[in-house]
């Protein structure tokens, strides 16, 4: 079976999850400890991040070689056009996706966090947004500062993060005005990228990943919650609903673990 090395909380992980459920392949989940668990990822694959894929004696590393890698192996329900126009387009949104939604929205997601000063007092007052109390309360701190590891944005710099991921958006609604999917009238790689990569902008209202009850259908205040994004969020809504495993199905088992498998190093 495949390993995905990952951590549940990351939209890179997210993003490969994504790809795996849409191709039907089994995998097992195997959560690496931030700091001590990095150790044994880049041992094996040669870098501290996740995801990082294993499939028998071979080891991919990026969510990015890790689609190429799947493309090429498990070609089945592909994931990039033939024609050359889709497949241009898909191959330069995945890219874009990579380098923007993902980088902005965990910049946007932890810059969010650092604005309240409760993050760091144990008891959080009554004016907290909900949105904080609940990644507070709720995601591990190693895993939060691991998200915001080198990150370090506010003020007029997260200003200009939120208002470009604004513009991202936007972009994405038209692109999604005339057909079903962003290159097309089929799903590919860029639209698994984009909605993986959308994570921590609003976490999905069911259970797709093993997230805290209380995180279903969180925002993050004035994006993942603002009305002129509906289409977009619909529309990855829809693509959960019809290509994502859920972590429980009444009556039967899904294609990965439940649950993820921690790394323990003695």
């Amino acid at each position: 079976m495949l390993e995905l090395y990952q951590f549940e909380f990351s939209q890179y992980s997210e993003k490969v999850r994504f790809l795996l459920d849409y191709k039907g392949l089994a995998y097992r989940k195997i959560e690496v400890t931030p700091g001590v668990g990095q150790v044994e990822i880049f041992q094996m694959s040669g870098q501290e991040q996740v995801p990082v894929l294993k499939d028998g004696e071979t080891v991919i590393a990026d969510s990015t070689e890790i689609a190429m890698y799947l493309e090429r192996n498990y070609p089945e329900r592909p994931l990039i056009p033939t024609t050359p126009r889709e497949k241009g387009l898909t191959l330069m949104m995945e890219e874009w996706a990579d380098e923007s939604i993902g980088v902005k929205s965990r910049n946007a997601f932890i810059g969010a966090l650092n604005r309240n000063q409760a993050l760091r007092t144990a008891v959080l007052p009554s004016e907290t947004p909900d949105f904080v109390k609940n990644i507070v309360s709720a995601i591990p701190s190693d895993i939060l500062e691991t998200l915001g590891s080198g990150v370090g944005v506010g003020g007029d710099s997260l200003n200009t993060i939120e208002a470009s991921l604004k513009q991202d958006l936007e972009a994405l609604c038209l692109l999604l005005q005339d057909q079903p999917y962003l290159t097309g009238n089929t799903p590919t790689l860029a639209d698994f990228s984009v909605a993986g990569l959308s994570l921590l902008l609003k976490f999905p209202e069911q259970s797709y990943l093993d997230l805290p009850n209380e995180l279903g259908g969180k925002a993050l205040p004035g994006i993942g919650d603002n009305p002129a994004f509906e289409p977009f969020f619909n529309w990855r809504d829809r693509l959960y609903s019809e290509y994502r495993q859920a972590t429980t199905t009444p009556g039967g088992s899904g294609t990965s673990s439940s649950e993820p498998t921690s790394i323990n190093i003695e």
